[in-house]
């Protein structure tokens, strides 16, 4: 940028190096607030509150917590004027309550400004005078001790119309425009006010450093403020007050640092309103404290309520990313903060831990009103998998099983990314329930019979191709015998490979939630089934994997009829079915028999029949603990050692191993 030459440094360091305040590394108690923002604020905004307005807004406040709060300038308008009688005639002023009002030092502002505080409960007269070099030299054209001067005058006259006006008073003195006054100068000019004023025990003073136009760095801020601290007369009865701008937009760390270099007291507004940059945030330095476990003395739990009426009083907006106070603010949009996020909550919910240490959220949203799940996690095309399913999780009770987050999460990305909007927490389950639950069918199961034989068998009703067909299948439990009986059904070979239930924590407590995996060549299908009943919740989540097999999808009927029946009859007689034995049931010859089943499935009758026998041997030696030798005998094999030698060949291992693994 050209032009910077004409730019000089405009503060003033102190005479002494006061670096004492580098020592503390927190604020331990919170300061003396007083909201400015019917004053300084109001009188910042294009359209100034009207007199309801400013009443409305003073309710705010108050609700807030503020005990001190600056009411105006009632000199500089009629509405100013007529809003402090008001709040003092109708007793609006409650009785822990100490209104301020702000006056130049000049005499018929002063007088006007008694006349329009007396009968105050509790008032702070606050006057001030400019005395920096800029100010004395190009405005006021007046030497350093004709300004002093102003400011001992009007303290002068604040005492002596106090004493004979109606009311409670305490005084306050600003050197304005303090960032471009010599440090010694202002510090000179504070005494020369504080040996008028003679403040003890029971009559304490303010004296406060109002950084007008913020020209320095914090340090050096805080370094003018441990000045006046360790050199103020009367200090142990005087309240050191800060009136900190935001002009290089470091109106919080001159407030904090301020506080930590001595400072009692801190004039600010809500959000930081004001004159150009505006004021000191009260809410960030309120909240600031409170992160690390400080009651700041201030009540933010209601963050949204506040924001709205400060709006509409103000006809001001709260930025999106306003600290603890925006919209966005608690909002994580990226997949890795969404995870980390995720699982803190998780983390500190199953710990039950008091203390607060979640990842990207330095306070608990909840803390000032918000929702973790509308403000916190939000779903766009930058979204990850940890996002999505605390979406799912905290709205719907959806808690998505770990090796199926990936696949759900980059499925809601794609329409954010393609569709360019953020997803709502109800279009975000849509997705998820049109993928996952209500998928288009190719067939359903629509009941299901179980009995238990040293294992599950099921009769099974498939609904396929506008025909119902009651298939049997065998299994080493429900779903499995489910499984194998649509493998059956459609001659088909998958690995149900996956599969977890849990109670729906929403909605209804009855119901449950089942989450199925299944692959087929090399890909994995999800479904999921939600129902009063776990076992028809198992099904209906295969079903829905199942019908997702591209083979499947195409298929136009099932195996052939015959075939079906044929393989059926298997199931049902595995212990000792012989080829002969379905020559007569289905009165064909063996030759022709051998011949069609293998063209039809592409294997033997054999090894049909083997395939059976060692499932239900399967599901024998994990359902109890008969012998080898009991469970070879009940599925078709009298002798063992030939049973081990098969199961061996089929599972690359024995029958003990098997039972035994995991």
């Amino acid at each position: 940028m050209k032009n910077f030459e004409k730019y000089e440094k405009m503060y003033f360091m102190p005479p002494e190096p006061c670096y004492d305040w580098v020592k503390k590394d927190s604020i331990t108690n919170p300061p003396i607030w007083c909201s400015v923002d019917l004053r300084d604020g109001n009188q910042a905004l294009v359209e100034p509150m009207s007199l309801d307005e400013k009443i409305e807004f003073f309710q705010l406040l108050l609700d807030v917590g503020f005990k001190e709060i600056e009411v105006g300038f009632p000199a500089s308008s009629e509405t100013e004027y007529q809003f402090l009688r008001a709040l003092i005639e109708q007793n609006m002023i409650p009785d822990d309550v100490t209104i301020q009002v702000l006056t130049q030092a000049r005499e018929h502002i002063i007088r006007r400004t008694f006349d329009a505080v007396q009968g105050a409960p509790h008032a702070v007269i606050h006057v001030y005078n400019s005395t920096s070099v800029a100010q004395r030299e190009q405005v006021f054209k007046k030497g350093p001790e004709k300004i002093k001067k102003i400011a001992i005058d009007g303290a002068k006259l604040l005492k002596k119309l106090a004493k004979e006006t109606e009311g409670n008073f305490i005084f306050e003195y600003s050197p304005e425009s303090f960032p471009g006054t010599e440090v010694d100068y202002a510090l000179d000019v504070c005494n020369a006010v504080l040996d008028v004023w003679r403040p003890d025990g029971e009559h304490k003073v303010i004296i406060n450093l109002p950084t007008t136009v913020e020209n320095a760095m914090p340090h050096v801020f805080a370094s003018q403020v441990e000045y006046f601290d360790k050199h103020l007369l009367y200090r142990k009865n005087v309240i050191l007050s800060l009136h900190p701008h935001n002009d290089r937009g470091s109106g919080v760390s001159d407030a904090e640092l301020g506080i930590l270099a001595g400072a009692d007291r801190i004039e600010g507004t809500l959000f930081g309103n004001g004159e150009r940059t505006g004021n000191v945030d009260i809410v960030s330095l309120a909240m600031n404290m409170f992160s690390h476990g400080v009651d700041p003395k201030l009540d933010f739990s209601n963050m949204n309520e506040i924001c709205e009426t400060y709006e509409r009083l103000t006809g001001m907006q709260v930025s999106p990313r306003q600290p603890y106070a925006g919209e966005l603010v608690f909002t994580a949009f990226s997949g890795s903060h969404q995870d980390a996020i995720a699982k803190g909550m998780s983390w500190r919910e199953e710990r039950q831990e008091d203390k607060w240490t979640v990842p990207y959220l330095p306070i608990d949203p909840k803390d000032v009103g918000r929702r973790y799940d509308s403000d916190v996690i939000r779903i766009n095309s930058q979204s990850g998998k940890g996002g999505v399913n605390y979406i799912l999780k905290q709205n719907f009770g959806i808690s998505l099983p770990e090796k199926m987050k990936e696949e759900v999460g980059y499925l809601v990305k794609d329409v954010s990314d393609k569709t360019h909007r953020e997803l709502s927490p109800d279009w975000v389950y849509h997705i998820f329930e049109d993928n996952y639950i209500n998928a288009k069918s190719i067939f359903t199961v629509d009941e299901c019979h179980f009995k238990q034989e040293h294992g599950i068998v099921t009769k099974a009703t498939i609904h396929h191709a506008d025909t119902d067909r009651i298939i049997t299948g065998v299994g080493n439990g429900r779903l499995d015998a489910v499984s194998n009986a649509i493998k059956q059904y459609f001659n088909v070979n998958y690995d149900l490979a996956f599969y977890e239930e849990h109670s729906l924590t929403k909605g209804s407590s009855s119901k449950a939630v089942a989450y199925v995996g299944v692959i087929y060549g090399k890909k994995k299908f999800w479904g999921v089934g939600i129902d009063a009943d776990i076992i028809k919740a198992s099904v209906e989540a295969l079903v829905v994997a199942v019908n997702k097999i591209e083979e499947i999808r195409n298929a136009e009927s099932c195996k052939d009829e015959r075939l079906l029946e044929i393989t059926n009859y298997i199931y049902m007689n595995y212990k000792d079915v012989t080829l002969e034995d379905l020559s007569e049931r289905f009165f064909l010859t063996k030759p022709y028999l051998s011949k069609y089943i293998k063209e039809k499935s592409g294997t033997t009758f054999g090894e049909i029949l083997k395939e059976i026998r060692l499932k239900k041997a399967r599901a024998m030696l994990k359902s109890n603990n008969t012998t080898v030798e009991s469970i070879a005998e009940s599925v078709g094999y009298q002798n063992v050692e030939h049973f081990n030698r098969v199961f061996k060949k089929m599972y690359h291992m024995t029958p003990v191993q098997f039972r035994n693994s995991k």
